[in-house]
């Protein structure tokens, strides 16, 4: 087995956790794998921030504003 640097061993811990979190959501449905694509993208953007990216939760912000217009009444 290939040795894994500590941030690949982050990373591989991130997704397994979040496959698991996303599985036991998607037995719940829709609005379960909804909540947990919400919290990827709250941690995907948290973690560009810290590396910098200034615009990541701008454009989050955008894309879920479209959402909400698309669909609120």
């Amino acid at each position: 087995m290939a040795v894994q640097t500590k941030a690949e061993r982050r990373a591989a811990n991130r997704r397994e956790h979040f496959e698991r979190r996303q599985a036991e959501r998607a037995a719940r449905g829709p609005r379960g794998l909804a909540e947990s694509w919400m919290e990827r993208a709250r941690a995907i953007a948290a973690t560009r921030e810290t590396n910098g990216d200034e615009d990541v939760w701008n454009d989050l912000a955008r894309t879920i504003a479209t959402w909400v217009s698309r669909y609120e009444q």
